[in-house]
């Protein structure tokens, strides 16, 4: 790629300075992979220069988690110390505060082959210790941050064809592509993206929506009721501090918070999903007052019904999702087999927690009020594809008015 550098050094400035957006006296803190190095380093520099009063790098390693998770015992991979959660709440509360960049570069596969329910307690068993933290991202207290670059194993998982470095470079291609950094100047293109995310927002927030109904031609029929003064989100996020900053990046959603009694129908997976570092293929589920009663899947239906038992609430969702089939991550007609950019290609539901700030005013509220109103409260936030590109959304207002929300998987309006 001739222009390699340039446009890594742009795909960095962007990430920092409209993904995470640190402001003059925040701390910045980075994690990544060592795969991501190259790219972690220009975005230390790139927070520094954005007025940022300290960058920290957490580095790991997708063999070393392997490893641990194959030879370690359960008692020690769970062994979480004070510190680990007192060091981002420290900062969270100190004058400055804190904003966090994590950098993926995943294998899409790193623990096939090893002990799924093992992996599972664990992932859950370190979810909850620092359930502290993730209250702060939840509700948006914070900048918060998720960016990607390509690791060999998802490249080559991507394009199987092709030699590692051949494939590394044309998944390079592909997230500079998607993210609109070849566009030269991602920064006005992504101001541009974000306007029209704001315009489906607060359309759909003006109609006041009860519920909405969901279609496709592969049998998804899926009612989603939304919870009491659910409003729609995307695009951007606000923090408490006032800042804007950007969750995912690439983004393409506008989302909102289900009632999590008022989920009716079945609906099918539109893509593989990722889970604990597995893949679940060919998998639907059918929903009945807001719970999975039946599930299955033609490729680890096992590790869907783990998912699905993670808490008594896993199996209900906090998150629906439109998502248009114009999507330049859906253009591509890649599959990514990574979560951020797939859920970023078709509307998705997520299951398990909803986030707050989709309840009006719910980040000033407790988990006992935010349940009142309908939002979904787990350790997990799975985001799973449903979006086919004849999928049609109706909406229904409160006052019973009908609106077409998705005509042949597009917006309608």
């Amino acid at each position: 790629m001739k222009n390699f550098d340039e446009l890594l050094k742009k795909y960095a400035d962007f990430i920092v300075r409209v993904g995470v957006n640190p402001q003059p006296g925040q701390t910045m803190i980075i994690r990544c992979p060592l795969e991501a190095a190259p790219l972690a380093r220009l975005c230390v520099r790139s927070g520094f220069e954005a007025g940022a009063r300290d960058v920290q790098v957490d580095w790991s390693d997708n063999a070393v988690s392997r490893t641990r998770m194959e030879l370690g015992s359960e008692e020690a991979l769970t062994d979480s110390k004070p510190y680990q959660l007192r060091r981002y709440l420290d900062y969270a509360e100190s004058e400055g505060s804190v904003c966090v960049l994590h950098l993926i570069a995943d294998d899409p596969e790193v623990y096939a082959g090893l002990d799924g329910a093992k992996i599972s307690r664990v992932n859950a068993a370190n979810r909850k210790f620092m359930a502290p933290w993730r209250e702060y991202t939840m509700n948006d207290r914070v900048q918060w941050s998720i960016a990607a670059m390509p690791s060999a194993p998802w490249a080559k998982k991507m394009f199987p064809e092709l030699e590692p470095d051949a494939a590394i470079e044309k998944l390079w291609q592909l997230i500079f592509d998607v993210c609109r950094v070849s566009t030269g100047d991602p920064v006005s293109a992504w101001k541009a993206h974000v306007a029209e995310g704001r315009r489906h927002r607060d359309q759909l927030n003006a109609w006041n929506l009860d519920h909405i109904h969901m279609t496709s031609s592969n049998g998804t029929d899926l009612t989603v009721g939304l919870a009491d003064d659910a409003t729609w989100e995307g695009a951007s996020s606000k923090a408490e501090n006032g800042t804007d900053f950007i969750a995912n990046v690439p983004t393409e959603e506008v989302f909102c918070a289900p009632h999590r009694e008022r989920v009716n129908g079945i609906v099918y997976g539109t893509k593989p999903y990722v889970y604990n570092g597995q893949l679940i293929e060919g998998w639907h589920v059918t929903f009945k007052d807001g719970k999975v009663v039946e599930h299955g899947a033609e490729k680890n239906a096992s590790l869907l019904a783990e998912l699905l038992s993670t808490d008594e609430s896993a199996c209900r969702i906090g998150e629906i999702a439109l998502v248009p089939a114009s999507s330049p991550i859906n253009q591509s007609g890649v599959l990514f087999y990574n979560t951020l950019f797939d859920e970023n290609a078709a509307c998705h539901i997520a299951f398990g927690a909803g986030y707050p700030t989709n309840i009006k005013d719910g980040s000033k509220m407790n988990r006992t009020e935010l349940l009142a109103k309908g939002l979904n409260d787990s350790a997990i936030h799975e985001d799973v594809m449903i979006g086919a590109p004849d999928t049609n959304v109706i909406g229904t207002t409160k006052n019973g008015k009908e609106v077409t929300i998705f005509t042949n998987g597009e917006w309608a309006f």
